[in-house]
């Protein structure tokens, strides 16, 4: 409904005699209770900025205290699209070897549905090989020669599930908490939590590799029914950082000026007239993107960085990689982005073509990853970064013990989704380094050790960021919402 008419329609004498009755019997019942009642976010127990009413702060990006110290002030997030093969990086199972070729056993595929495969699959152990790495002990595999070289760093959790199969619902509930679009993601709860470090910059920034979008589309970064002025800003690291924030054609800086101002004076004038939360949300975009136009070509241009620095991570200035977008991390987050998000897509092994072969398909999209990735996690422990920086490195699920079943007869292995177990790694930001929580059965079908779902998984990022999960929430269609939604309990052996 268009918000001016539906004021107007509200502004009747019926509604006034009924809003003073309601006002009056109130005011009479806080007489005789002898006390002020309780409101707002109080009333709740919520201890976060701006929730009661849906009012902003007049600056709604500036840096707000959590709910206690926190061990991490930032995040990083580097999001392996459609899911790597887990048992082929993460999780060596050498019963799965010894018993592949074999039928899957009754009990591990009863009553359970995949997204390709029917009947009776057969098991598939890993070709890879594997090594303890570093003084953990921590075992990787060849693939991942560099992170091999950062194991000590790494925490490592081999016992994750999740309730989704397919891609979209699977990401968007790891993200959002809920499998259907609508909720506020990740980073958007993190940005309405604790602002922002550097006004002149997004707190919430989104970068994407190899050409696709993330399987939940914008809603995997979106800001739902939190102010929008908390959803992930996209940029690229080719052309303009940013679509449209460039003056037009014939309009100079100081007339862009000019046109933000007036337009501020009517958006305030129609703040004060609404009460709407996005009209604020409104101002505040435009005067940063106002601000984003000298300060982004900055801090996104790589070529600045030294040689040595571009070498580590395999970037190249003016190409779209991961390797540039994880040297991009670092420096958004050395500039005070409070959140940054990675999606890089091409890591659904199925087996429908070479590229998507465990063996060498997987060594050569592994290579794209292995080494920005561990340099990323070097250059922020160099900078004196990475303490206080949380690294998450995860798919949406995992990949099946099995061989998938349409690609089964084929010469090229590949792996249905799961999520019933998979693994993910944290690192910095207050986790425990050289870790490695729960463990799969021997054939790695279900967790055997410390089960850690999704929402858990949540609930310990919310703490480590330094928020009580079920007291950060902001209240829509008459509930509070969370992250975690009514779940999640925060898996505190991760904790350093």
């Amino acid at each position: 409904m268009d918000p001016i008419f539906e004021q107007k329609c509200l502004a009747t004498r019926r509604h006034l005699l009924g809003g003073l009755g309601g006002g009056i019997g109130g005011l009479a019942l806080e007489a005789l209770l002898g006390r002020a009642a309780p409101f707002g976010r109080e009333a709740r127990g919520i201890e976060s900025e701006a929730n009661h009413g849906h009012e902003l702060p007049a600056d709604p990006l500036a840096a707000r205290v959590p709910h206690f110290t926190p061990k991490a002030k930032r995040m990083i997030v580097i999001h392996l699209t459609g899911s790597p093969p887990h048992l082929d990086l993460y999780d060596h199972k050498p019963e799965l070897v010894r018993h592949s070729g074999e039928d899957c056993p009754a009990e591990t595929i009863k009553g359970k549905t995949f997204a390709f495969t029917s009947g009776t699959p057969k098991l598939m152990g890993t070709p890879r090989s594997w090594k303890r790495c570093g003084e953990s002990g921590m075992e990787l595999s060849d693939a991942l020669p560099n992170l091999q070289r950062v194991a000590d760093r790494l925490c490592l959790v081999r016992s994750m599930h999740t309730d989704q199969f397919n891609h979209a619902p699977a990401e968007l509930l790891l993200y959002t908490g809920a499998a259907r679009s609508g909720r506020p993601s990740l980073g958007s709860w993190v940005t309405y939590g604790l602002g922002s470090e550097n006004q002149n910059l997004p707190g919430f920034v989104v970068l994407i590799s190899s050409g696709v979008q993330p399987n939940g589309g914008t809603s995997s970064f979106g800001s739902g029914f939190l102010p929008s002025v908390y959803q992930g800003v996209q940029c690229r690291s080719q052309g303009d950082p940013v679509l449209y924030v460039s003056d037009p054609p014939g309009m100079d800086r100081k007339t862009r000026r000019q046109s933000l101002d007036a337009l501020k004076d009517l958006n305030e004038l129609q703040a004060r007239e609404l009460g709407n939360a996005e009209t604020l949300t409104r101002i505040a975009q435009y005067e940063l993107a106002y601000r984003m136009q000298t300060s982004v070509p900055e801090v996104m241009d790589i070529s600045r960085e030294p040689a040595n620095v571009l070498e580590a991570y395999g970037a190249k200035p003016g190409q779209a990689s991961l390797a540039n977008n994880c040297l991009l991390a670092r420096r958004l987050v050395e500039q005070g982005v409070r959140f940054v998000h990675l999606f890089d897509w091409g890591w659904d092994f199925h087996g429908t073509g070479p590229g998507e072969d465990i063996r060498d398909g997987l060594t050569k999209k592994a290579a794209t990853f292995d080494k920005p990735a561990a340099a990323l996690i070097e250059d922020l422990e160099a900078r004196g970064l990475l303490d206080d920086t949380l690294i998450l490195c995860t798919g949406e699920f995992g990949r099946t013990p099995f061989r998938e079943g349409r690609t089964a007869g084929g010469d090229v292995l590949g792996r249905d989704h799961f999520p019933d177990c998979y693994s993910i790694w944290m690192c910095g930001g207050g986790t425990k380094p050289g870790f490695v929580h729960g463990a799969s059965d021997d054939l790695g079908f279900k967790p055997a050790v410390d089960p850690v779902h999704v929402h858990d998984l949540q609930a310990t990022i919310m703490h480590l960021l330094g928020f009580d999960h079920t007291k950060l929430t902001w209240r829509f269609q008459g509930r509070d919402f969370r992250l975690t939604d009514v779940h999640g309990t925060v898996v505190r052996s991760l904790l350093s």
